[in-house]
């Protein structure tokens, strides 16, 4: 298991890396990786491509639409990184894998090195993932251009999981899901904003009244919105 003062590295790999720019260069994922707790390093695909053109696509076999992104190039990319470090998963981006979900995350969080390839065009060749990949995972049934963004999606998760990256260490124990339920509704200053009033228990200052009333909420809501949660 992964020390908690170790950092987790991300290789992600990409047929349009620049797209990850912002990703990388705000919020969460930037004061991660300013507290040296996340390396996350971005692989450009086409930079694997055994043609001076770049080309990493052809036509599948079979004559069906659309094209893949061919053998070569992913096993290069992935055979050059793991020969500098061992990887705990290698995971592909696929509306076939398992829908990403907080447990995924938080076991996710506890690894040390992991890959994440995105799908583009029309996916890859079966070959990768007979043979390289570990885990697919989905982030729920719906057609994306690419799978840049179900990796920024699984980056985040886990990134938001690792101990110091938060400013305040015990909110992602309380977010949605840690507990298999939702959150309780959350309220801010003013506690009166044109009649409409936060519920008492939350100004009384008694932690065991607000935590009891809290969790009667999570449930209450998650019952209202996703009872399949609760069975």
């Amino acid at each position: 298991m992964k020390k908690l003062s170790e950092l987790i590295r991300i290789d992600i790999i990409s047929a349009i890396p620049d797209i990850f720019d912002s990703f990388l260069s705000t919020s969460i994922v930037k004061i991660a990786q300013e507290k040296g707790l996340a390396k996350i390093v971005i692989h450009d695909l086409h930079k694997f491509a055994d043609n001076k053109f770049g080309h990493i696509d052809d036509y599948p076999y079979g004559g069906a639409a659309g094209m893949l992104i061919m053998c070569e190039p992913i096993f290069k990319c992935i055979e050059k990184l793991k020969s500098e470090r061992n990887y705990d998963d290698i995971i592909y981006t696929a509306p076939e894998g398992k829908v990403l979900n907080q447990s995924i995350a938080n076991e996710l969080s506890l690894k040390q090195n992991l890959i994440i390839l995105c799908g583009h065009y029309k996916g890859i060749d079966q070959r990768v993932r007979d043979v390289l990949i570990t885990r697919e995972i989905s982030i729920g049934d719906v057609v994306l251009s690419g799978g840049e963004i179900p990796a920024m999606t699984i980056t985040d998760s886990v990134i938001r999981l690792l101990p110091n990256v938060l400013g305040d260490s015990t909110s992602a124990l309380d977010d949605s899901f840690m507990d298999g339920i939702f959150e309780a509704p959350q309220y801010t200053r003013p506690s009166n904003y044109k009649g409409m009033e936060v519920p008492e228990v939350l100004l009384s200052g008694d932690p065991k009244k607000i935590s009891a009333w809290q969790e009667k909420e999570s449930i209450l809501k998650t019952q209202k919105l996703r009872p399949d949660l609760l069975d």
